[in-house]
């Protein structure tokens, strides 16, 4: 498998370049995200980065790589829209 060497901003690893597995169509993950252990047993607590450009060139505008950026937030959370599929209504 195939790695690109990614920078980090943000969170724990802001500054930090590692080495992150692409896909098939050479794009690292939409999303990354870092379990941490906690000392006192509780579950482990999870830093998550989102993947975003990190330039493109000035005469063509091709994207020059990527980093990720830390998101506190979270993880969005995003339904399928499928053509056939109603509208939720409101409760």
């Amino acid at each position: 498998m195939r790695s690109e060497n990614t920078p980090f901003e943000g969170g724990p690893l802001d500054g930090r370049v590692l080495p992150i597995l692409v896909g098939p169509t050479g794009h690292p993950p939409k999303w990354y995200e870092i379990p941490v252990p906690n000392d006192d047993g509780t579950p482990p607590t999870v830093h998550v980065y989102q993947r975003t450009p990190s330039g493109y060139s000035k005469r063509l505008g091709l994207r020059r790589g990527w980093k990720f950026v830390y998101a506190p937030e979270g993880k969005e959370r995003r339904e399928l829209k499928w053509p056939w599929s109603k509208p939720k209504s409101a409760p």
